[in-house]
Order: structure tokens, then C-alpha cells, then sequence
């Protein structure tokens, strides 16, 4: 492929090249470059936000560049700090190990598993030992750390800073050192670490890499960076008609940033896209292919299809979705309405099932529900409405 188109895929969606020059020199040589992406296992589960950088290792990777999926699960029990205003609670061990499988099997959704190299960074930052990390320590001054924006915001509001958060993006950058990183990828608010890989391969007497920054994709209510603490989320392990509506609930201007950032629709499609709507054509006819895109990428084109059908079902004639498995619990004497809503995952907890109900967001049989006290009875099925989105055919028995 010509360099050229190369770049104009590389670039789609990016926020940032540093130093793109360097870049032009590595792509000229003509040999498949190292491709570092590297993601801490914090949370079981991924969200659209994250394949921001899982979308673009495809792209390097469908150009022939060789792909690693680090797994920070060293780094992990530190917790990065990019971002944060408070030193971020450590996770142990188990929950690693948990959360590290859950990824390796996620991200084979996107990725050419046999094309993919998925690495574990305590592999090599486990045997470091205290001599080690000494050493890797001595690279940096505090000052230079305290150049960090959040670690500087901290620092004058008089808010904790941890010494093992400046082990942070040594550790990062001791990564690139050991896997020989050309590229690297992370978000916009990774840009001290990312180029700290930069400084020590230097001083390790290696090539130093280029980093690709991706923009912080929005969450649902277009403000916020997509979270499962701000429950802005859309997660690519939940029902496929969730995922479709979630889409088909996010702003018109929205969405083309979720085109940029997530489809593998090229650029010259997109703008295609855009002229059509700028000269007439329904947005929502955009939305629904992206929507269609994103649900046939994480489950199948069958429920893709299936979603849309259900979409129309219930947003056009106030419908229930065909396609709804039964969920049995099992109970002899009935179950409150609020222990079924959260043993079938409508809801987080009990005291938003409470808070649903008291909303007028809870039907039951197409019925709304008022009384937080009622009681589903045994050997009946149900089928349970959450808001506009989320339904459940329950049978107690």
C-alpha cells in the first residue's frame, strides 16, 4: 500500500502522532513495525470506550504490522494514575487474574487472534526485584514527575501523591524497553507515560518508539468519558438488542464520533455518509448502520438483524422484543419484584430497583409497577420492562 494511504488509515480518528516524522522513517522502511497497546485489567469487562485503541491495533494490523496486547497485570496493582485526583485503591492479585482472562477472551472480537501476540508485563517487571527498580527509578528526577498535570494538580492542592505512583510510567515505559516497541498506542491522557517509553529506550540504546494518541471516546450522555462508574457505558459482553439501542439513543453529533473512533468504515465512506445526510437523508438511517456495524462485531449479523427488528418493534408500536429467553428462578413461595429485577440483571443493586419503581420505570406485564412489595408468584411466566430498553421473560417455579 502506498505510504500515502497508509498514513490517511493510521491517522484516521487520531488525536496525535508524536513525532509523525519519525513515523514517516519507520513506515518507509517497508518491514512490519511493533505495534504496543497496553491495557490494565481493572474491570472484568470492556466497553466501547476501550476499543477505541483495540480498533486501531486492526487497522496496523490489517496494514501488516505485527500487534501486542500487553495485559498490565504488574502494573495493575498500581493503578495508573493518569487522570486521577486521588491515589487509586491497589487490586490484588485474584482479581487480576480474573480480569486479565476475561480481556484475552474479549478482544479476539476485533483483533486476528492469529496475528496477535497477548503478553503479560509481569513476566519481566516481577523479576526487576528491589535492585531493579531502583535502578529503573534513578532515570527520573521528582521534578520531572511533578511536570505530570495531575500529579502537579495534586501537588498544589495539597492531595496525596504515592511514591509508588511515580513507579507508574517507568513501568510503562520499562514495557516498550523490553518489547521493543515501534508504536504505541494510548489515550489522550497517557501522554506522559507513552513518551516515557520514549526517554528510557533511549537509555536503554533502542530506537525510540512513536506514539499514537486516540481521543477519550464519549459515553452515552456525550459529556464524559465512557465509564461503568458514570453508567454511560455501552459493553461489548451485553445483549446484542442492548447494545443496538444504547447506539440508536446517542446524539446525531455523537455518533460520528463513534464512527470515527470505532468503525472500521474508512474516511472516504464516512464523509460519503455525511454528504448523503447533508443533503437530505435521515440520520437515523447512519445510526442504525452503525448500530448494525458495531452489534454483527461482538455477536453475529443474525442478531444484528434480530436487533433491529426488535428495535422497530418496540420504539415504532410500543412493542415487547421476539427474541427474549426465559430466565427461571426458582422459589416456592414467590419472589419480591425487586429481588427478580437484580437476579435478572435489569438492575445494579436493590436500591435502584427501589428507585426504578418509585420513577414509574418498572412494567410487569405491561402493567407499571407502584409497589415495592410485590411478589411474583411461582409457576407464572412475566415479562419484565426496565425503562425503554431492557426486558426479561422470567418464570418463577
Amino acid at each position: 500500500m502506498e505510504l500515502s494511504q497508509q498514513l490517511e488509515i493510521i491517522k484516521k480518528g487520531t488525536a496525535e502522532i508524536l513525532p509523525e516524522e519519525e513515523l514517516i522513517v519507520k513506515l518507509k522502511a517497508n518491514k512490519p513495525l511493533n505495534i504496543k497497546a497496553g491495557f490494565d485489567p481493572t474491570a472484568p469487562d470492556l466497553h466501547l470506550g476501550h476499543t477505541v485503541l483495540i480498533t486501531k491495533m486492526r487497522q496496523l494490523q490489517d496494514l501488516g504490522h505485527h500487534v501486542s496486547f500487553l495485559i498490565g497485570d504488574f502494573t495493575g496493582m498500581i493503578g495508573d494514575p493518569s487522570g486521577k485526583n486521588t491515589t487509586r485503591p491497589p487490586l490484588n492479585k485474584e482479581q487480576i487474574a480474573i480480569n486479565a482472562q476475561t480481556y484475552a477472551n474479549q478482544i479476539f472480537k476485533i483483533l486476528d487472534k492469529e496475528k496477535t501476540t497477548i503478553c503479560f508485563n509481569s513476566k519481566w517487571l516481577s523479576p526487576l526485584g528491589a535492585e531493579g527498580m531502583l535502578k529503573l527509578a534513578a532515570y527520573q528526577t521528582v521534578a520531572r514527575m511533578l511536570e505530570r498535570d495531575d500529579f502537579s494538580k495534586r501537588f498544589k492542592e495539597r492531595r496525596p501523591i504515592a511514591i509508588h505512583e511515580f513507579m507508574y510510567p517507568l513501568l510503562q515505559g520499562y514495557d516498550s524497553v523490553v518489547m521493543d516497541s515501534d508504536i504505541e498506542l494510548g489515550g489522550t491522557d497517557q501522554k506522559f507515560n507513552l513518551l516515557m517509553g520514549r526517554e528510557l529506550q533511549k537509555h536503554f540504546n533502542k530506537p525510540p518508539q512513536c506514539v499514537l494518541m486516540m481521543p477519550l471516546l464519549e459515553g452515552l450522555d456525550g459529556t464524559n468519558k465512557m465509564s461503568k462508574s458514570l453508567n454511560n457505558y455501552i459493553g461489548i459482553n451485553e445483549p446484542a438488542t442492548e447494545i443496538f439501542g444504547k447506539i440508536m439513543s446517542i446524539s446525531d453529533e455523537l455518533m460520528w464520533r463513534y464512527y470515527d473512533l470505532i468503525s472500521l468504515k474508512t474516511s472516504i465512506e464516512i464523509n460519503a455518509l455525511k454528504s448523503e445526510i447533508k443533503n437530505g437523508k435521515n440520520p437515523k438511517e447512519a445510526k442504525v448502520m452503525l448500530a448494525m456495524e458495531i452489534v454483527e462485531r461482538f455477536h453475529s449479523i443474525e442478531d444484528a438483524q434480530n436487533s433491529l427488528s426488535d428495535f422497530e418493534l418496540r420504539f415504532k408500536q410500543g412493542g415487547v422484543p421476539e427474541h427474549l429467553d426465559t430466565t427461571e428462578i426458582h422459589s416456592n413461595s414467590g419472589l419480591n419484584i425487586t429481588a427478580v429485577l437484580k437476579q435478572t440483571n435489569l438492575v445494579a443493586s436493590t436500591s435502584e430497583a427501589i428507585r426504578m419503581i418509585e420513577q414509574g420505570g418498572i412494567k410487569v406485564n405491561s402493567d407499571k409497577i407502584i409497589d415495592k412489595a410485590l411478589i411474583l408468584l411461582p409457576n407464572k411466566e412475566y415479562i419484565i420492562q426496565v425503562g425503554k430498553r431492557k426486558f426479561a421473560k422470567v418464570k418463577i417455579s
